[in-house]
Formats: C-alpha cells, structure tokens, sequence
C-alpha cells in the first residue's frame, strides 16, 4: 500500500516520446542536468593537479522498474572504458537499426527515455554494473563466463529487444542475455522487460552463476539446486540495488529503516508482475515460505532462500543499527551490510559442490567463512535461525527467542536461546526425504534461462565441464541413440 500511495501521487500525466510514455516527471528531470555541452578548456594551472585520467562514461538508466517513480531515470558513470555499441572487453549489445549507439561529444550515453538508443544503454549498464559488483566481491578479479576456458575471451552479447515475448533469459550456446517485450492482454503499452533494472540483474545473475558453477543449470540437479540459480538471480538484483546509494538512501526513507515494510527491494519486477496481474511484483522476497509448502517447483523453491538470505539481510541490519547507529547513518549502514553479505554468499556459493548443491551446503559455507573472518557471534545465530524456521536445517538450539522477538539485538555473542550456547557452524539437513531434494526438477514457472534446451536435457557434469556448447551437445542423446539404429 505504501509504494501504491506513493506512486498514486508522484506519477503526473504522461506524454508521448518516440511512441513510448515518459513521465513528465522524468522529462524535467532530463532537461537541466543532462542537456551537457563539452567544458570549455581552463586556463593552465602552474601548480599540476593530482587527478587521475578521467575514464568512463555517463548513461541514462532506469534506477529501478519503470513503475518506480520514486527512483526514476537517473544517471551513473561507469569507471571504465566503454566503446559505441555500447561494448566493452566482456559485454556488447545488438539491435539491428540502432547499435551501434555512438558516445556523445563528451563520450557519454544520453538519450531520450525509452527510445531504442536509451534501451540499449541502459541495458548494458545494468549488466556492467551486476559483473561489476560481483568482480568486487571477487577481490577485483575477472570473473569467466561459463565458455571463457582455454583462452577464449568471447564477450556476452546483450539483446535489449530480441523478440516478442513475456520473459527474458541467458543462453550459454548463444553467448547470450535477451530481454524480450510483449503487449499485456487488455493494454495497448508494450511492457520491455530490458527496461527493468530487476530483470536485467537477474539474468545476469544466471550468467555469472553459470561462470562460478557450470553444473548447477542442468535439471538433472536436485530441485534445491535449480532453486540457488533462480535464488541467486533475485539476490543479486537486490543487492545491486543496494550498492547503488540513492536507491539505499530511497529504501530507508521510504522504510523508516524497517525492511520488511513493503517497499520496492522486496517486489521483484514490478511492471512484469503488474503486467500479469499480481499485486506485488514477480516474486516477493520479503516472504514466510517452508520447504513443506512448495515441493519440487523450481520457482516457488528459490523463494524460500531468497526469503531466508532476506530476513538474514534485515537481521544483520537491525542489529548493526541499534550498535552502529550513533555513529553512522542508516543507509551507510544499510549498504555496509548489503555488501558484506552480498560477498559472503557469493563466497560459499563458489565453495559449495561443483553439482547437486543444496540449500544446506550453501548455508554450512556462509556459516563457516563467517565464523573464520571474525563477525560478530548473532550473524550466525541470525543464518541458522532463518533458514531452520523455513525447514532447511535443523537448528542447535530451539529459536523461540526469534519467533517471540525476543532476542538480544545488542548482544554481539548472543547464539540462541540461552547465554551459554554453542556458536555451531556446522548444521544438518532439515528434511532429506524433502521433494525438493529427492525429486525431478520442475521449471514449468521459471523464467527463461531454465526453460532453455541446453539447460533442460545436458547432464550437469557435462554442463560443469564448460567451454562452448552447440546444438550437437544438446541432441547428444538423440543422436546416439540414431547412430545406434543405423548402424
């Protein structure tokens, strides 16, 4: 209800621009700051000034969904060098009859909302600033897409309008993101789901996965597993939004600091859900959903971690306010927070088994990485609770104290109930009759990258083997079996 008020007042009347709405909102916004003209040159100084070279470009992006009219259009500057297209080492973007986009006189990106030059801008920018991220977390170095083995350097191509359609997905055997658009029935606006920070962050979060863990995309892999990938991409668009300041700062206004009011984090893709006729986006992250409640479909699974890492995210936050508060802003301290559980994850994901990973591996590698670098006891006590509530693991001691709300936020040792207990960083599996470890994935409501042949029919530890696929690899069962008859 609140994102609901908030947009009933702040989206004005629309007008047309290049046959797309664009708030007039938006449209004022644009004019003074972004209506730049090359600087004129200064006067030399006598004293040198100790700046670096100023490298990267400024583009235009939607800071959230379209439907997001607190967050807008906005810009960024990406720190690195960015060539027409817009291309860099590792990503380039096609549309035929727009790319490529050329740079301005000041080699920046700046066009009209919704325009296909803007498309395909913001599109990328999106996708360098999700690899980004991630590079961050991996102390800064590159990390490969799933065929860059042995040398190969082939970049991703990034599609912002590859098709008609309602869904958007990654392609090992392309090399490939795509952002499809469709016509919700009943409506005359087409719905881009390039133009979705939300969606374009996951996506992306399916390819650097499939780089970290090349078998974790074949169906031949526990359901949990399949539930880490779709998990993973959710994850990864919200804590990219977190990375990002204004959005930070936005949540925490709009929030009062309180992560589980409704807000714009938790609802992922909003227009897309919008567009399909539910309330709160494609998937709501700040959720109660068990194992028990969800069997062996792949979509409704990963709910249940994104649910867990969420709440462990809103923990984590609560109580560094209430022992930080004093001395650092809420949002300062919402995007610490973001990043150093952003990172923990990302680092025992790629600890965790090459294939056949499960919800328990996962949190067992956070567990442990956490204790070794030294957080503080609760962070722990707040990772087992979680995911024990939502039947995942089974908990060392009861957590009453959490569902009362009793625990001791200021308490830095606190390990559950009672003073005494042990800080375990080792814990079991739930349920291991449970269907979403012991039966055939289902994907029928996953987004694209699970729908794809090559994910559905090629065996993990071929998948995990990387390098290049081709159609050959996914008929490979076909054709063996053709080979055999004629003989």
């Amino acid at each position: 209800m609140i994102i609901q008020e908030l947009r009933e007042k702040t989206i004005p009347e629309h007008r047309e621009v290049t046959g797309t709405a664009v708030t007039e909102a938006t449209m004022q916004r644009l004019q003074p700051p972004f209506a730049m003209e090359a600087a004129p040159i200064p006067n030399p100084l006598p004293i040198p000034i100790p700046l670096p070279p100023i490298v990267g470009p400024r583009i235009l992006i939607y800071k959230q969904d379209p439907t997001v009219a607190e967050l807008g259009v906005r810009a960024i500057f990406i720190p690195s060098t960015v060539l027409n297209g817009p291309s860099d080492t590792r990503i380039t973007t096609e549309l035929p009859g727009t790319t490529p986009v050329a740079r301005n006189i000041n080699g920046d990106f700046i066009f009209t909302p919704n325009s296909p030059q803007f498309d395909c801008a913001h599109t990328y920018a999106v996708v360098r600033e999700t690899l980004t991220m991630y590079q961050r977390h991996n102390d800064g170095a590159p990390i490969p897409f799933a065929w860059n083995t042995g040398g190969n350097l082939d970049r991703i191509t990034v599609f912002p309008h590859a098709s008609v359609g309602a869904n958007a997905f990654y392609s090992r055997t392309a090399k490939a993101l795509k952002f499809l658009f469709f016509t919700p029935t009943g409506s005359t606006d087409e719905v881009f789901t390039c133009r979705s920070l939300d969606i374009v962050a996951h996506e992306t979060g399916h390819a650097i996965l499939d780089g970290l863990k090349p078998g974790w995309l074949s169906a031949g892999n526990p359901p949990q597993t399949g539930g880490l990938h779709e998990s993973f991409g959710d994850l990864t668009a919200i804590f990219l939004a977190l990375s990002e300041p204004d959005q930070a700062e936005a949540l925490v206004a709009l929030t009062k600091a309180n992560l589980h009011a409704k807000n714009f984090l938790s609802a992922l893709a909003e227009q897309f859900g919008q567009a399909l006729g539910l309330p709160f986006g494609l998937r709501n992250a700040d959720n109660d959903l068990k194992l028990s409640e969800v069997g062996n479909e792949v979509h409704s699974i990963s709910q249940v971690f994104t649910g867990g890492i969420y709440d462990v995210l809103a923990d984590i936050y609560a109580f560094e306010r209430a022992t930080q508060g004093g001395v650092k802003s809420p949002t300062v301290i919402l995007m610490d927070v973001a990043a150093k559980l952003c990172k923990l994850l990302f680092q025992a994901i790629k600890q965790a088994p090459a294939t056949a990973a499960t919800y328990t591996d996962v949190v067992n590698q956070m567990l442990q990485i956490s204790a070794a670098q030294g957080d503080p006891n609760i962070y722990r006590t707040f990772i087992r609770n979680r995911f024990a509530f939502r039947e995942v693991v089974t908990s060392p001691t009861p957590f009453t104290e959490m569902l009362s709300g009793e625990m001791d936020l200021m308490n830095a040792d606190y390990t559950g109930d009672g003073k005494a207990a042990k800080d375990v960083t080792q814990v079991k599996v739930a349920d291991a009759a449970s269907a979403s470890l012991r039966a055939v994935q289902d994907r029928s409501s996953c987004c694209g990258t699970m729908q794809m042949p090559e994910f559905q029919v090629i065996a993990p530890d071929k998948l995990a083997s990387k390098g290049d696929l081709s159609n050959d690899d996914i008929l490979a069962t076909e054709l063996a079996a053709l080979k055999k008859a004629f003989k």
